[in-house]
């Protein structure tokens, strides 16, 4: 057994015994508490699972040469993983997506019609927010917009530029 085995092993093995009573003025506890377990709930997992594949989507797309602009941005009605920006100045709405195996079509085909409409709904409720913050004087005009997918299948990664328009959906 390696090093690190070892003291993996005896972590646990500590971890894992019992925790003596606690004796008061009255004398010793009637029972000892066990302590609590370390699980984490599915929902937990699938999150932080969800998390590290944003984060390497967002390392790759940076490596693109696109800007970081806000993570996880969310909507009554929807929620955007990554906003970046290109290089010629369009907002990049980015929908993460990873699927350990390629059933029924993949990570990619998982982005159907209903999730397009709730990443749109999310990414102009994002402009609006965008629009009251901006100077009132300034007269830009709502930025180019681009909807990309980063699939994550198998842990291969797959970039679609433009995975969908927003007039389609």
């Amino acid at each position: 057994m390696c090093k690190t085995a070892r003291a993996a092993a005896s972590t646990t093995a500590r971890t894992a015994t019992r925790i003596p009573a606690r004796t008061t003025a009255a004398g010793p506890a009637a029972k000892a508490t066990p302590p609590a377990p370390h699980n984490f709930s599915a929902a937990h997992r699938s999150k932080s699972v969800g998390a590290a594949f944003e984060a390497r989507a967002q390392e790759f797309l940076q490596r693109q040469r696109l800007r970081f602009v806000a993570r996880n941005v969310s909507c009554r009605g929807g929620e955007i993983d990554l906003v970046m920006r290109d290089r010629d100045g369009a907002l990049v709405f980015v929908e993460v997506r990873a699927r350990a195996q390629r059933y029924y079509g993949g990570a990619a085909a998982s982005v159907g019609w209903q999730k397009q409409q709730r990443i749109v709904r999310a990414a102009r409720h994002y402009l609006a927010t965008l629009a009251t913050k901006r100077d009132p004087r300034d007269s830009h005009e709502e930025p180019a917009c681009r909807f990309d997918v980063i699939a994550f299948d198998g842990g291969r990664l797959v970039w679609l530029r433009d995975a969908f328009r927003a007039d389609e959906v």
